[in-house]
């Protein structure tokens, strides 16, 4: 942990410590996705993903859309950050899932949205956050049609063709205030 996380109050735990239901975290709070170093990063709003145990690994789990700007910087990455803001942040969040990291220079849809950025473990995440999920790729698989059981999910959210890659990473920090 850095002294900057430090001053902003931040403290490292384990991921048994913490006290999100994800439900809600994820699907009704939201969370950003993010990648990237000092060099170039982008983040990305999302609603779905999850939490538990794989491999015998405390793991979290991403979805990304093919499309995103965010996943060139998940796939050349080695560790992505998850992380959950206070409600305040809301507005940040909508405008990092309403805007593409494309239309922007360097690091600048973050800006936009009133994040500042700061750089741990080999990644990128946001001083606002509340929570911060350091995590690394073990697995990633792209979803297609023939893998469905229940064909209207297809219809319902990959009637244009643009889907997922799922990624399942190890958490390896969690970092919380």
């Amino acid at each position: 942990m850095t002294d900057r996380m430090k001053e902003l109050g931040f403290a490292e735990i384990t991921p048994e410590q913490l006290d999100k239901n994800v439900f809600s975290a994820i699907g009704k709070q939201w969370m950003l996705i993010t990648a990237g170093d000092e060099n170039g990063s982008n983040t990305m709003t999302a609603s779905w993903g999850g939490l538990g145990v794989v491999w015998n690994k405390n793991v979290a789990a991403a979805l990304i859309r093919q499309s995103r700007h965010t996943k060139s910087f998940v796939d050349d990455a080695d560790c992505f950050t998850l992380s959950f803001y206070p409600e305040e942040y809301r507005k940040a969040l909508s405008f990092c899932g309403a805007k593409s990291g494309r239309d922007f220079e360097t690091d600048g849809k973050a800006k936009a949205a009133g994040l500042t950025a700061m750089y741990l473990d080999g990644t990128a995440a946001y001083e606002e956050a509340e929570t911060i999920l350091v995590c690394k790729k073990l697995y990633k698989s792209d979803l297609s049609a023939e893998g469905f059981f229940d064909k209207s999910i297809i219809d319902n959210f990959f009637a244009g063709g643009d889907w997922h890659t799922v990624y399942i990473a190890e958490i390896v920090a969690v970092y919380k205030k």
